[in-house]
């Protein structure tokens, strides 16, 4: 992905560095050759070259470029399970993938870890984003998803072979996860993502409280990508699979939506980050009778959403990591909603817009091991910034309406905003 050549200087807003320091009224921010050189108080500021490029915050916001930690590329208008894999054939849903990316640049999401797409499309999307043949998140691509034999995600019944295949490998003991691991690897993945327990949606046999794959299976799973520089990764709610995943050594938790004290002890304890992935729960909840969901289903994405919002504060409160994002791609929380996750955690989890600011920002950048690299405003950092036409750390939904985003930039490039539609 090029990078920007000269100097840029944004000024007249206030800085919020991503570091979950103080907001910092009357700043400036200066770019050189992509990559910050200056993010402080205007009196600061280093002089700039007359002919530096100058942009306007117009009394607003200069943060970090979001990053969406748990993107699915690939789901497109998923209505039902088996939309995850046949609605579509695999070129129209790579063209869909995309355009989800280049939705999520203008949502102001400069980076995203995919978790989990059809066949190995996000490996390629992320190979096309950095190449500039299309825009994008930067991107770290995981692939095909792993599952237990029975699991939620063995939706098909045997006599009918069809579906799911280009979603999810199902696994069927330690041999088989280890086989699974090595097919992505040749994939070219940078993450494995796992199914250890089930969900809320698939509630009769494989529910939000129940294993989908044993610990050793998921040993195996870690193991083999571990030796191969890979990290893991695995759907975690119910309390038991929280910390088989923990046991085996996952890199990071998805949902962990039922952590008790032990489980929450060995977390801190290896500093493992969670993606709650909280406002899927919460559309779920009040969408789904508009999709026919049983009330069984909506009831138990009550008890997740209540669950997980507790295992949230839980870990925060102690500590803890936590990155932002989940899910979008179904119908009822489609793609370009990514901030309403923001907006949910500060209104309904009840944290502090810097707190959700920081699990979007720093620690994004962290659980997709680029934390050196891009995530907070810091000198020598890729400047992936966010210039905001209100006041962020007053009322995050504001990141909600992208028609107010001035400039959305990665490696100092105007990528989309009002600066990119030519508005001022």
């Amino acid at each position: 992905m090029k990078l920007s050549s000269g100097t840029t200087i944004i000024t007249n807003g206030t800085l919020i560095d991503g570091t979950g320091k103080p907001p910092i009224r009357d700043s400036a921010l200066v770019i050189r050759d992509g990559r910050i050189a200056y993010a402080g108080p205007v009196r600061g500021a280093p002089q700039v070259e007359p002919d530096a490029t100058r942009i306007d915050a117009r009394g607003g916001t200069i943060m970090p470029g979001l990053v969406e930690a748990h993107f699915h590329p690939t789901y497109v208008n998923v209505a039902q399970l088996e939309d995850l894999d046949i609605k579509y054939p695999v070129e129209y849903v790579t063209l869909l993938a995309a355009a989800n990316a280049k939705l999520a640049l203008e949502c102001g999401y400069t980076a995203a870890r995919s978790g989990g797409s059809l066949f190995n499309i996000d490996v390629w999307l992320k190979k096309a984003i950095e190449n500039d043949i299309c825009p994008g998140p930067r991107l770290a691509a995981s692939g095909r998803e792993i599952c237990g034999v029975g699991g939620m995600m063995d939706w098909n019944p045997d006599f009918r072979k069809v579906g799911m295949e280009g979603l999810v490998m199902l696994v069927n003991g330690p041999d088989e996860a280890r086989a699974a691991v090595r097919k992505l690897l040749k994939d070219g993945v940078e993450w494995v993502k796992t199914y250890p327990t089930g969900d809320a949606a698939t509630p009769d046999a494989n529910d939000h409280h129940t294993l989908c794959m044993t610990f050793d299976e998921m040993h195996a799973v870690v193991g083999t990508a571990h030796n191969h520089k890979l990290k893991v990764t695995g759907h975690c709610r119910a309390t038991e699979g929280i910390k088989n995943a923990l046991k085996a050594g996952y890199d990071t938790l998805e949902h962990a939506s039922f952590i008790d004290d032990e489980g929450l002890e060995m977390l801190l304890k290896r500093d493992v980050p969670v993606v709650p992935a909280l406002q899927f729960e919460w559309a779920s909840i009040k969408r789904g009778p508009e999709f026919g969901h049983p009330q069984k289903v909506i009831d138990a994405h009550q008890e997740t959403l209540e669950g997980g919002a507790e295992s949230a504060r839980r870990i925060l409160k102690a500590g803890g990591r936590l990155g932002m994002g989940g899910d979008y791609g179904f119908a009822w929380n489609p793609h370009g909603d990514y901030a309403k996750e923001l907006t949910f955690f500060v209104k309904y989890v009840g944290f502090s817009p810097l707190e959700v600011i920081t699990c979007a920002t720093r620690t994004g950048a962290e659980i997709m091991g680029r934390g050196k690299e891009f995530g907070t405003l810091e000198a020598g950092k890729l400047a992936d910034i966010l210039v905001v036409d209100g006041d962020v750390a007053a009322d995050i939904s504001v990141l909600e309406d992208r028609s107010r985003f001035i400039a959305v930039m990665q490696g100092g490039i105007v990528k989309a905003g009002q600066m990119m539609r030519g508005e001022r």
